[in-house]
C-alpha cells in the first residue's frame, strides 16, 4: 500500500449530493486523515449507496470536476480539496431502492414547491451562484469558446507551429487539423509532432481527423498553438561521443 501524507491536519467543510436523485444532504464536516475507504462508510450511511461499489467526485464551486476519489487506501487531504467544494456520490443505490415499493404510490411534489425548497442540488447552486446560475461564469466560457472558434478559423492547415501546455514541454509541429472534435467541447488543433510526443495518431474515439504516426498526434487548444516560422530541429550525431 502506498504511503500518504496530510498536508494539513485540519478538518474539511463539503457539501454532499448523489447521482440518486437532486436532493443535496447540506454541508458535512470529515478530517482530512480520514481515508477514502472510512469517508465511503460514513457517506454509505448518508446516501443509502454502497460503500464498496461508489464512485466519489470532487466538484469545485463552479461546478467543474477536480478529481476522483478512487483510491481507498489515500487519505482525504491527499486530494486537493477545498472548504466548499461538492462530493458527489454516483452509485446504484441497491440500499435505498431496496425501500422503494413499486406498489406504492409515490408523492410528487408540484415544480413551484420544489422551487422553494432550500436542502436541494438547485437551491445550494442558485445560492453559491454555481454552474448554470453563474452568470459571470457563463459569460466568461462564452467568450472564451468565441475566442477558440476565431483562433481556430484562422490557423491555416499545413503551418508550423509552437505547442504551449501548462505542465509540458514546448513542442514543435505542424498542423494538420482545425476545428471541432466529436465527444470533446470547443474548438481543437490538431497537431503532428516533430518527435513522437503526441497521444495518438491522429484519430479520438475511433473518429480520424488527421493522419500521422502513433504517439505523434495531439489535439490542443488554439490558446495553446502559436504558428510562425519555427523549422524541424535536426540533430548532429557527430556532436556527442
Amino acid at each position: 500500500m502506498a504511503d500518504y501524507t496530510v498536508i494539513t491536519s485540519d478538518f474539511i467543510n463539503v457539501f454532499i449530493s448523489t447521482s440518486n436523485d437532486d436532493i443535496s444532504f447540506g454541508e458535512k464536516r470529515f478530517p482530512k486523515d480520514l481515508t477514502i475507504s472510512d469517508l465511503k462508510a460514513k457517506l454509505e450511511l448518508m446516501t443509502g449507496g454502497n460503500c464498496s461499489t461508489m464512485q466519489v467526485e470532487v466538484y469545485d464551486k463552479d461546478n467543474k470536476l477536480v478529481c476522483s476519489l478512487n483510491d481507498d487506501s489515500a487519505l482525504l487531504g491527499s486530494y486537493p480539496i477545498e472548504n466548499g467544494m461538492r462530493l458527489h456520490v454516483i452509485d446504484k443505490f441497491s440500499i435505498r431502492n431496496e425501500l422503494n415499493f413499486g406498489n406504492v404510490e409515490k408523492y410528487e411534489m408540484a415544480p413551484e414547491m420544489y422551487a422553494k425548497r432550500s436542502d436541494t442540488v438547485r437551491a445550494f447552486l442558485i445560492k453559491n451562484k454555481m454552474g448554470q446560475y453563474n452568470e459571470e461564469c457563463i459569460q466568461k466560457k462564452q467568450k472564451q469558446e468565441e475566442e477558440e472558434q476565431k483562433l481556430a478559423e484562422t490557423t491555416v492547415i499545413g503551418s508550423r507551429c509552437k505547442v504551449s501546455v501548462p505542465n509540458a514541454p514546448v513542442k514543435l509541429g505542424t498542423v494538420l487539423f482545425a476545428g471541432t472534435v466529436e465527444g470533446l467541447s470547443g474548438h481543437w488543433i490538431g497537431v503532428k509532432y516533430d518527435e513522437p510526443l503526441g497521444k495518438n495518431d491522429g484519430s479520438y474515439k475511433g473518429k480520424e481527423y488527421f493522419k500521422c504516426p502513433p504517439n505523434y498526434g495531439a489535439f490542443v487548444k488554439p490558446q495553446s498553438v502559436l504558428c510562425g516560422n519555427f523549422p524541424e530541429e535536426t540533430y548532429d550525431l557527430n556532436e556527442e561521443i
